[in-house]
Order: structure tokens, then sequence, then C-alpha cells
């Protein structure tokens, strides 16, 4: 049980680390909290005994263990209030009512990303969990058309599409082949089928049949794909805890290309925001991840955010929080 004192010693080490990212001295500590400096000193020892501290080799001063990280965000983070700037950013995209609900959050994460030089992740539902119900196709001018892919799910996606001399006739009977072939398969299965059922006898009922069946093959491989998205991948070189770790920066970055690794992180089926620091993460001993879920009628995934151990946790819990609300609103 920490006292008062050390309370407001290992906040306002945390918080200055952060800002500075360099080892915290007593001096500094003394004239935020006025005291002297002997006093933060033992304050300083006595948090480093209980694992909240750390020394450096390269100083006297000292920086936060992953224990304090955790003990900070548990007990002693103060939300820090979005400012007008960031928030209108993120209202742009928010009310913006010719976007999909996929283009929203891909955008809004965009925007995150670049606010904080964090590299930003969603993950979707997985697509085995949704059947095809049908697509509908739908012209837009001569060559251009927009492909809708509806679950039984009710999720809707819409992918544009050109194909050249192909007439609209042979779009539809396409349409009709795959409706009546594969309507009820798992999105994740539907590629499969499109090459062992499809592929074969689609020269029959249609002459532009290899340009037509590219198109839908790469329709729904991209919609599946959509499972994991990964904004602002090279922000995590911007952190001075990666930018001159060769090794460290080829292991963050295998671990972000492993989309198994990064599902993980939604499976405690927990709806709140949570905080994974360091070893935690599965990612990096430097690194922190903080997520939450969203549900949006029948959408719903995981948006997260991942950057350095040393993380704006207060800035970054309420983007979270207010993105997750304007999501579900």
């Amino acid at each position: 049980m920490l006292t008062d004192r050390q309370n407001k010693v290992l906040k306002l080490i945390v918080e200055r680390y952060i800002k500075e990212a360099k080892p915290v001295g007593s001096k500094a500590i003394s004239k935020a909290l006025k005291c002297s400096s002997a006093t933060i000193r033992n304050e300083m020892a006595a948090l480093e005994d209980a694992g909240l501290l750390e020394k450096t080799h390269t100083s006297s001063g000292r920086i936060p263990s992953e224990t304090g990280y955790r003990y900070y965000v548990d007990n002693l983070m103060e939300l820090k209030k979005m400012n007008a700037e960031d928030m209108l950013k993120l209202q742009i995209v928010f009310r913006n009512q010719q976007l999909a609900l996929s283009d929203v959050i891909t955008k809004s994460l965009q925007v995150i990303s670049d606010i904080t030089n964090y590299t930003t992740v969603v993950l979707g539902s997985t697509s085995h969990e949704n059947l095809l119900k049908q697509i509908e196709v739908v012209p837009i001018d001569e060559v251009s058309m927009i492909v809708i892919i509806v679950t039984d799910k009710g999720h809707v996606e819409h992918k544009n599409i050109k194909l050249h001399d192909v007439s609209l006739d042979e779009v539809k009977k396409t349409v009709s082949l795959i409706n009546n072939l594969i309507s009820g398969t798992p999105i994740d299965e539907i590629n499969t089928k499109l090459e062992y059922e499809i592929k074969p006898i689609i020269g029959n009922y249609v002459k532009q049949h290899e340009q037509l069946y590219n198109a839908f093959y790469h329709v729904f491989n991209d919609f599946t794909k959509q499972e994991v998205n990964i904004v602002g991948r090279n922000k995590i070189l911007e952190q001075p805890e990666f930018s001159s770790n060769i090794t460290k920066i080829k292991n963050v970055f295998n671990k972000l290309e492993d989309g198994k690794l990064l599902r993980e992180i939604t499976e405690d089926g927990d709806n709140n925001i949570r905080v994974y620091i360091g070893n935690e993460s599965n990612i990096d001993s430097d690194v922190t991840v903080i997520k939450t879920t969203f549900k949006n009628g029948n959408d719903e995934g995981t948006i997260a955010i991942i950057g350095p151990k040393r993380m704006e946790y207060d800035r970054v819990v309420s983007m979270l929080e207010y993105m997750k609300e304007n999501i579900e609103r």
C-alpha cells in the first residue's frame, strides 16, 4: 500500500517520462511537490524496492517499470479530456454520411494515428461467422459498377469494379450463377467454391468469363482480408525506444504481420477498454496495446492502438472511448 506522497511521486514520474522519454531525477519531482530532494530520493528508493520504478545505467534518475505502469493505469491515471482540435478532426469523419461504417472506422483510426504517432488496428468479425446471402450489381457507367455483398447477419459491403467490353447481360448471368450455387457459403470459403464450382462452368454461360471470374474473385478476396486492417504501421519507427534497435523493429513488424496474434487480443470477450502493457501485449516488452470492442447493428469488431510502453495512456483511452461511442451511435 503506497502512501499519498508515494502515489504523487509515481504519478509525476510516469507522466514526465511519458512526455520526455528521459529518466526522472529527484530535483524535478521535489520542485513539483515542494519537498526536499532527500525526501523525494527516499520515496523513489521505496518505489524502486516495491518494483514500481527502475534505475537506468546512464542516469541517476528513475523510469517506471512495467509494474509501475500497471499501477499507474489501474490506480492513478486521470482521463485527459480530448482537445477541441482532435475532436473536430474525428467529428468530420463521423458526420460524413457518404461513408460506409468500415470506411468511417478506418479513416478515424488514420486520424488517431496521425495525432498520436501510434499504430492503430481494426479487427472485424471473423468471416467464417458470416454466410453469403446474395450479391447484387449496380451499374455506374459503361465500364464501372458497384458489387454489393450481403451476408446472413445483415452485413453489407460494396466494392467498385471495372469491366471492359462486357455486357450488362453477361454480368447479370454471372451474378445469378454465383447466387444460385454458393449462396449460404461462409465468406472465407467463397473463393475456394468460386475456383472449384464456378470457374469450370462459367465459360458455358458468358463469353468474357475470365474477366468476370477474376473481378468477382478479387471482390470476395478483398472482403475476406478486411478482418485485420493496420493503419500507421511505420509510426513505431518514430518512437525513441525503436528508432535505433533494428532487431526490435523487425520483431515488432513481424508480430504486426501476424493476423492470428492480432486477433488474440479480442479473445477476452470484454466490451470495456483494456490495456496490455509490455509483455502482456505479446508483441514486445516495450509495447503497449490499448483496445476496445464495438457493436453497431450486425457489425462488430475490435479497435486497438499500439504504441510504446511509454504511451499517453490517459489521452489514448479518452480517444478510444470517444470513438467507440460514436461508432455505436
